[in-house]
């Protein structure tokens, strides 16, 4: 875990790639506190691996912090070096839950991608690490399912 970010008050450019990206970590400044923390990014972008063209999501992501936190510029970058990266809906969605989970250790975490439709047909993708804790407030996501127009 790095404790020192390497993005925080820098001028920082995209990255180019998921794997590129550093995640930066900083110590949980409530230890021992059973907490959730959610991010969301409702324009969250990846590209098509057929096709080659965009696709949309609105990504909910909830965590039960361990020792650390993740820094949340650094987590704005990750996500936005998806821009230029082919993945499926599923290995995006759950790329992005495990290397937060993998690096991170959180308590727990779940992530949802809420796809727009291609083709006709919406996808939602779901993953989270195990149970939640007990004791652990959990709001829905609070991601209508698509409607279309209507």
């Amino acid at each position: 875990m790095e404790t020192t970010p390497a993005y925080l008050g820098k001028d920082t450019p995209l990255p180019a790639s998921p794997e590129d990206a550093a995640l930066d970590y900083v110590p949980n400044p409530r230890p021992g506190s059973l907490y959730l923390v959610r991010f969301a990014a409702p324009e969250f972008t990846s590209l098509c691996p057929v096709t080659n063209q965009p696709d949309f999501a609105h990504l909910v992501i909830d965590y039960a912090p361990g020792d650390a936190i993740v820094e949340s510029k650094s987590l704005k970058l990750f996500l936005g070096s998806f821009r230029n990266h082919n993945g499926f809906h599923e290995d995006v969605t759950v790329g992005i839950g495990q290397r937060l989970a993998q690096e991170m250790k959180p308590q727990w975490l779940r992530i949802g991608g809420y796809w727009y439709p291609r083709g006709g047909i919406p996808i939602d993708v779901f993953w989270q690490t195990g149970a939640p804790p007990t004791d652990l407030w959990l709001p829905d996501q609070g991601v209508a399912p698509y409607r279309g127009r209507g």
